[in-house]
Parts: structure tokens; C-alpha cells; sequence
């Protein structure tokens, strides 16, 4: 489908659901003042065809070349619109079924049909339903909006692991875990730089990186590099690649018919070199052996390895593995948590802690005590902090930056402090 028709589909899509919606605006201020309706028809109006004009204008703009904030915080501002929308069309809905059945029983029965419009609070029955349905659809705009001022407020969660299998000398072993950094949606220095004090702060003798340095591409990472690097650890900080790393989203202007691009590759080896410059460890399908008073343990890194078709399965365990046999404590590092169950639980159950991120719990969700909710479940089984299957652990980071919606909602930012016990 060609994207001017997709356009044209979505303008027509939005424009009967501003119609519809209208009715419980409408219905919501007609007995107001005749400015106080003419405002607020005017600002409903004024901002649906400011939508219908960006839509229709998209074909025609590299929008890829804005800057990521703008563009961020504009998808956010127009998914949220369109979400309350729908909310309050699910509300209207109902009510329009309510009506619509008794209409039809009045129809066919001829019999008399108790009065719907009996008064709650002083309301019809389907202005209670109209007020209700803009009242939801407000809050979640509003808690969207809210949401924007929580993008770096980092937090850390801890966790103590116990592994019998643990040499002595790892005993007490502190792991600083970080995820999906996102670079290229960052916009605020200072606050970034709070981070990665807080990180340092923790005292890691560990550090390690589980995927997606940047939205796609390397140049994300040229004015961050500074920052990023002062993450320091006496036993260095080791990292991965995550699916957003490859570019693989990006519309290069030489990709080929068979999907090859020479710019890509050069982007992959450029962001390669930038874990180097950062002085991280950048590890491709590998491992390396740490060593702490004659005791051992491995430490094995491999490329993005998803269950999920969609995403790239360029992770190579099997060579990672090799060497590590008889090395008593393995931890894994592997961007989706998906290949905790689909290949490192079945194959190798000697990998006694995965580390994981990629899902940033949605970004939205809630966690109080007794109740960890996030739309993120009905896609991942594992999305978020601990799991356990007999003997093996593994961990998912909610992730350090933002991708898309530029705030959090719930699900919070993350820093994660690892003490093996």
C-alpha cells in the first residue's frame, strides 16, 4: 500500500472519530455560555486539523532528519490524543447500544420501556456516560502528559542473588546492570549526567550493558561519549548489542533491492568502535573469563537473539559457550529476554544468570506493592525485574532511556544493583 493511500485511510479514520467524540463535547458544554462553547469548539477543531495537516504532509517530509525530541514528543502528543479518543468512543458506545436496544424492543414489543433518561446527580443517564467517557479520556492524556517530566527520573532497584555454585571468591560480587540507553532520544545533559553518578555511586566492581546504545545510529553517541565514559568499574564494564543497534530501522538511502546497504554496515562498525571509545568491552557472541583470587567465573555476551520473528537473531550462544565448559558460574548477556526461554533455559542450563532488557516495561505501567501491571505482559513473559526457573535467574531491566514516548509512566527508569551472595 502506497503511503499517500495510508495517509488518506488514517485522515479519514481520524476525522469520523473527532466526529463522533464531538457529540460528547458538544453535549458537555451546551448549556454553557455562548464563548465558552465557541472556545472550546474552536480548540477541538483547531487541533484535529492540526493533525490532518502533519498526516498529510508526512509523504512529503524527511521527518527522519528532525530532531528526536521534537519528534518524540509529537508522536506522544498525537498517540495520546488518538488514545483518549478512542476511550471515550468506547464510552459513547455503550451508551449508543444502551439506546439503541431499547429503541428496538420498544419496536418490536410495542410495550412501554422504563425511561433511560432518568436523572443521576443531576444528569441523564447518557450525559452521566458522555461526561464519564471525557473524563477517562482526559486523565489518560493527562497522565501521559504527567508522564514526560519522568523520563530521567532513575531509580535503582537491588537484588541479592544466592548461588551455591558461586566460587568464594565472587562471594559479595556487586553488579551494576544498565539498559537500553537510547541515546538519540536524550535532551538533557545534566540530568543524564545524575544517572551516571548515581551508577558509579553504587560502588560496582561490574558493570555491564545489555543492548540498544542509540536509536539508530552511531552518530547518536558523539556528543554523549563524554558522559557515557565516565561509567567506571575495577573489574571493567562489559556490553552487547541490542536490536535498535543495527540500524536495521533506519531508511538508508542505498539499501538495496535485497536489503543490503553499504552505509548500514558502516553505521554498525562505527557504533562498534564507539563502545571502544566509551572503554567498554563490547562483546560479540564471546566470552571472557574472570578471575579473582584463582577463582573463576564467565562472563558471556552474545548478539541480538530474539524468539520474536520480527526482531534480528544474529546471536551466536553456541560460540560464546565454547570455553566455558568447565567454568562453574556462567552469566549471560542477551538483549531480549525472550531467548531465556526459548533457547538458554532448554539448551544450556548451566547459564546460571541472564541479564536482559529491551522491553522498557512499556514505559507505562503500575508498581506498588501487590500489583505490577504493564501492557508489556500480553507481549513478554519475562518484562521486567526477577525471574526463576528451577536453578537459573534471569533479569530484565526496564531500561536507562526512553524510545518513541518521551516520559514514563509507572515503570520508571532503571538502574539495577546485583550483590551475588
Amino acid at each position: 500500500m502506497r503511503p499517500g493511500l495510508n495517509s488518506v485511510i488514517l485522515i479519514v479514520f481520524l476525522l469520523l472519530l473527532d466526529l463522533y467524540v464531538f457529540q460528547a463535547v458538544r453535549a458537555m458544554v451546551y448549556m454553557s455560555a455562548p464563548r465558552v462553547r465557541n472556545v472550546t469548539y474552536s480548540v477541538y477543531w483547531a487541533v484535529s486539523a492540526i493533525c490532518v495537516i502533519m498526516i498529510a504532509l508526512l509523504p512529503y517530509i524527511n521527518w527522519h532528519n528532525w530532531p528526536a525530541t521534537l519528534k518524540s514528543y509529537l508522536m506522544a502528543i498525537f498517540m495520546g490524543l488518538v488514545v483518549a479518543k478512542l476511550l471515550v468512543t468506547l464510552f459513547l458506545l455503550i451508551d449508543d447500544v444502551r439506546r439503541g436496544v431499547i429503541w428496538i424492543i420498544r419496536k418490536v414489543s410495542g410495550a412501554p420501556v422504563a425511561d433511560t433518561s432518568t436523572v443521576v446527580s443531576g444528569l441523564s443517564r447518557s450525559q452521566f456516560i458522555n461526561r464519564l467517557g471525557l473524563i477517562t479520556g482526559g486523565a489518560f492524556f493527562g497522565t501521559l502528559m504527567y508522564g514526560f517530566s519522568n523520563k530521567y527520573n532513575y531509580r535503582i532497584h537491588k537484588v541479592k542473588l544466592k548461588f551455591d555454585q558461586l566460587p568464594a571468591a565472587f562471594k559479595g560480587l556487586r553488579i551494576v546492570q544498565i539498559s537500553d540507553i537510547h541515546s538519540g532520544s536524550f535532551a538533557n545533559r545534566d540530568a543524564v549526567l545524575k544517572g551516571i553518578k548515581m551508577i558509579n555511586a553504587q560502588k560496582p566492581d561490574l558493570v555491564l550493558f545489555t543492548g540498544d546504545l542509540v536509536n539508530d545510529r552511531a552518530v547518536e553517541m558523539d556528543e554523549w561519549i563524554d558522559v557515557f565514559s565516565q561509567v567506571k568499574a575495577p573489574m571493567g564494564v562489559y556490553s552487547t548489542l541490542g536490536n535498535h543497534d543495527y540500524g536495521d530501522y533506519f531508511p538508508w538511502p542505498d539499501k538495496t533491492p535485497n536489503g543490503y546497504s553499504a552505509m548500514q554496515h558502516e553505521n554498525l562498525e562505527a557504533l562498534k568502535a564507539v563502545h571502544g571509545k566509551l572503554g567498554w568491552k563490547l562483546m560479540m557472541n564471546e566470552n571472557v573469563i574472570l578471575d579473582r583470587n584463582g577463582d573463576k567465573i564467565a562472563l558471556l555476551g552474545i548478539e541480538n537473539w530474539s524468539a520474536i520473528k520480527r526482531f534480528p537473531r544474529y546471536g551466536d550462544l553456541k560460540r560464546a559457550y565454547e570455553g566455558t565448559e568447565q567454568i562453574p558460574f556462567k552469566i549471560l548477556l542477551s538483549h531480549d529476554p525472550t531467548h531465556w526461554d526459548a533457547q538458554v533455559r532448554t539448551e544450556y542450563p548451566d547459564i546460571d544468570l541472564m541479564l536482559a532488557g529491551h522491553t522498557h516495561g512499556m514505559q507505562f505501567g503500575i508498581e506498588i506493592p501487590g500489583l505490577k501491571w504493564s501492557p508489556a505482559q500480553y507481549f513478554y513473559k519475562e518484562w521486567a525485574g526477577l525471574y526463576k526457573k528451577k536453578t537459573q535467574f534471569l533479569y530484565v531491566n526496564r531500561g536507562f532511556g526512553f524510545l518513541g514516548y518521551p516520559g514514563r509512566v509507572g515503570i520508571l527508569p532503571e538502574i539495577t544493583v546485583i550483590d551475588l551472595v
